[in-house]
């Protein structure tokens, strides 16, 4: 079972969380509300979360299958409702792959983290549309 503690500093608007590991992470507000901008935003997180679940998926995955990867970046692009600033519509995940890595095993790493492995986009899936597109730089 997951767990994860929140503190809540009510005259910042800073809240401080915890995993059951003991790993911490500071959420604030924009200076615009009353927060500081010493931490994300709960929303920034959502995408940063994201992120970092497909991206570990995926170069696990390459790795496992060899493949020579050099340098690796994904960036995540969200466009928020017009209805709602806090919700997104559509989400744009871009991966980019530095190394003689075969476009085949890119794009099948890919597929297994968005339909298999990564539980944050499962659950950013019925809100918002998720695209993906990759680019491979060759060294």
């Amino acid at each position: 079972m997951a767990q994860v503690s929140v503190t809540w500093q009510h005259e910042d608007l800073l809240l401080e969380a915890e995993n059951d590991t003991g790993n911490k992470i500071t959420l604030d507000s924009s200076t615009g509300v009353g927060g500081k901008n010493r931490g994300a935003r709960p929303l920034q997180l959502m995408l940063i979360s994201l992120a970092g679940c497909t991206s570990m998926d995926v170069i696990s995955i390459l790795q496992k299958k060899r493949e020579p990867v050099q340098d690796f970046q994904v960036i995540v692009t969200a466009e928020q409702a017009e209805s709602h600033p806090k919700v997104f519509t559509s989400i744009h995940i871009e991966y980019i792959i530095t190394g003689d890595v075969s476009e085949k095993a890119v794009q099948r790493a890919i597929d297994l983290s968005e339909n298999i492995y990564c539980p944050a986009q499962a659950m950013l899936r019925p809100a918002a549309t998720i695209t993906s597109s990759y680019r491979i730089i060759q060294p």
